[in-house]
């Protein structure tokens, strides 16, 4: 699999919906996982990041224009212990709910589909990252429509063990804009993690289409101590 950049990535697809990276950062000390949303609607676009807790969840930048909280107000980033959950929708909580229940990342998400609507029938992205002794772990899952038929749900988990320094993998939830969304294909994508935490966030945060982009979330979690660095953009100050 060739290694993609990133940011070439990002500035050659107008509309990737929202997205997820893992991987290990240059240095090879941290772990790192960036999302982001974006939209083409007023009530898509009408969003914040802000911090919850240990995590994130998504406001309304301007309450009264919220329409519609489905499908766009949930917590994107949720802490279980020494996991991260990093997710599109609000599978985040399922996650988070089941795993702690002792259920695996897999089998918790056995319990939901994509989205409803239709007719895009949005792919769920999740992301989980577990720290371990100095090291970590990820893995990525799809939840999609089977070529846009929503009778039939496609589930597709991939698992990465000893993550190499400066690479990632990068999984979104379309392949472009159009109507309906083209939902994503194939695996996740291996890409290069350079720099440092402000290194990379901007590198995103400018290589994101600048009509559709909405918010952005970078985190760094030092390996050694367990440190945690985080940084939000939002569009909507």
């Amino acid at each position: 699999m060739n290694k993609l950049n990133i940011y070439d990535e990002l500035k050659n697809n107008s509309y990737p919906g929202r997205g997820i990276v893992i991987g290990r950062s240059a240095d090879g000390k941290n772990a790192v996982t960036a999302y982001f949303i974006m939209g083409r609607s007023v009530n898509s676009r009408n969003r914040v990041f802000v911090e919850d807790g240990d995590g994130i969840r998504t406001q309304a930048f301007d309450p009264s224009k919220l329409s519609d909280p489905h499908l766009i107000i949930y917590a994107p980033v949720r802490v279980l212990g020494n996991k991260t959950i990093v997710t599109n929708g609000d599978q985040t909580d399922t996650i988070y709910e089941l795993m702690n229940q002792q259920m695996t990342f897999e089998q918790s998400l056995r319990t939901r589909e994509f989205e409803d609507d239709a007719p895009n029938y949005t792919p769920r992205i999740s992301g989980i990252i577990k720290t371990d002794n100095g090291d970590f772990n990820y893995a990525m899952s799809i939840l999609k429509s089977d070529n846009g038929d929503p009778s039939s749900c496609l589930r597709h988990t991939f698992t990465y063990n000893s993550p190499k320094a400066g690479e990632g993998r990068f999984i979104h939830t379309y392949m472009g804009d159009g109507n309906p969304l083209p939902s994503f294909e194939g695996e996740p994508k291996l890409v290069e993690i350079p720099g440092g935490i402000d290194e990379f966030t901007n590198g995103l945060w400018n290589a994101l289409n600048e009509d559709n982009k909405v918010s952005l979330f970078v985190r760094f979690i030092d390996l050694e101590t367990g440190a945690v660095e985080s940084r939000i953009v939002n569009k909507n100050n």
